[in-house]
């Protein structure tokens, strides 16, 4: 096998041989990497990651986080649920699993009062909704500092353009409000992201620890400051890793300041998600044909290559004109020339070479053939777990990579499985 498997022609045709393209292919190796930075980062007393599973919820990478012993960050009840299967401990004592919401939507409610798992509310009215319920656990609560960033703007995380976490000045009232209900605020949280560059998340973490270094005094039972993720992934280079000694340095230092404030142990917590797992993942699509458009009398136009993976399976190019690297391998590839990549969906924005404007920009790469591997690469984060089956294809199957063994963890979603959920009920 190749040093790098998602450039190892023979391994993707004996994946496609067996579950056809598009297909996601993900390298636990590169995951156990970026498990064990984190670990280094919060190797201290008082210090523990969690992962946003909402990054990727698939089973191989929560038992890698098990293993690992980062704890949970879920978004949903049914995410709770999930990392209960993965074997996660439920319960608040300690809160492996936090249930991070706005808005308590499904079975979010419910699953909070049946696994007595950490709530983290981020909306004034959801204390209501916990009391009426008759929870009289721990909570968290999530602050909008008024400050933060997105990788981009669709994206913001924190300020006044967020829809996320309780706005500062109304921060205590609530505290009020879960002292009237007997309920004991246990954590604060905020994220307030980084955009590309470390310097920046730094920066952040930096002003976040002194926000909360104002709280901390003000809540009798809190136990841990949780200063949320943002980690920035470098979508642009390949081989490219931030280096967070300067988040350890950041980290190391509010534990003990946070404690002093509090007199008693504080812990801090951190969650990255996309820094986990955008690099462990790839679409891995088939080029089906190249063809050409011309404007002018010049006939400048656009070459471009028709892939058979679409937004449905990777939607951030489309979704917000997100950059992904792109890669072909092949047997025979000709000169580098500018194409633009295309899916095979019935929606013109169907284009993974957008620019953050979401206007056409062409990548140079290798002349192919129809029937080379293009290869979407930094798709782990975000990928399959934004996925649809719009145009009603089947989701893509998942295939996990771990030495030099490939296993399929999902196989293709099929017609049935789709029509498995239409019905006919009175109600």
């Amino acid at each position: 096998m190749a040093d790098n498997p998602f450039a190892d022609l023979e391994l993707l045709e004996r994946i496609a041989a067996r579950v056809g393209t598009p297909f996601f292919l993900y390298d636990a190796a590169v995951l156990r990497d970026r498990i064990e930075r984190i670990r280094t980062l919060t190797d201290a007393e008082g210090l523990q990651a969690r992962y946003a599973m909402k990054a990727l919820s698939l089973r191989p990478v929560l038992d890698e986080m098990r293993r690992g012993g980062i704890w949970i960050d879920a978004v949903s009840g049914n995410e709770v649920l999930r990392a209960g299967r993965s074997g996660f401990a439920m319960g608040a004592n300690p809160p492996e699993v936090m249930l991070t919401a706005d808005v308590f939507r499904d079975n979010a409610l419910a699953v909070v009062g049946q696994e007595a798992v950490l709530p983290n509310i981020g909306s004034p009215g959801q204390l209501a909704e916990l009391v009426e319920a008759g929870y009289r656990g721990p909570i968290g609560i999530r602050v909008n500092p008024g400050f933060g960033h997105g990788h981009v703007a669709a994206c913001d995380t924190g300020g006044p353009s967020s829809k996320h976490g309780i706005w500062i000045d109304d921060l205590d009232a609530m505290a009020e409000a879960a002292r009237a209900a007997q309920v004991s605020v246990v954590l604060l949280h905020a994220h307030v992201g980084s955009g590309p560059q470390i310097a920046e998340l730094e920066e952040n973490l930096e002003r976040l620890a002194g926000f909360f270094a104002e709280m901390v005094g003000r809540f009798p039972a809190l136990e841990a400051v949780n200063l949320g993720g943002g980690f920035p992934h470098d979508y642009r280079t390949a081989d490219t890793v931030a280096d967070l000694a300067g988040l350890g340095r950041i980290l190391r230092a509010a534990q003990p300041r946070f404690s002093q404030l509090a007199g008693r142990s504080i812990r801090v917590e951190v969650e990255p998600g996309r820094f986990f797992v955008a690099s462990c993942g790839v679409v891995v699509s088939r080029i089906t044909d190249r063809k050409q458009t011309r404007t002018n009398a010049k006939g400048e136009g656009y070459d471009f290559l028709m892939v058979d993976a679409g937004f449905c399976d990777l939607v951030r190019p489309a979704m917000y004109g997100a950059h992904h690297r792109i890669s072909v391998v092949g047997r025979a590839l000709g000169e580098e020339r500018p194409f633009a990549v295309a899916g095979p969906l019935c929606e013109s924005g169907d284009l993974f070479t957008r620019d953050a404007e979401e206007l056409i920009e062409p990548r140079l790469l290798p002349t192919p053939a129809a029937g080379d591997f293009l290869v979407l690469h930094d798709a782990g984060a975000y990928g399959t777990v934004m996925a649809s089956n719009y145009n009603s294809l089947g989701r893509a199957p998942q295939v996990w990579l771990d030495g030099g063994k490939a296993t399929i963890v999902q196989r293709r979603e099929t017609l049935e499985d789709i029509l498995a959920l239409e019905c006919q009920e009175s109600i």
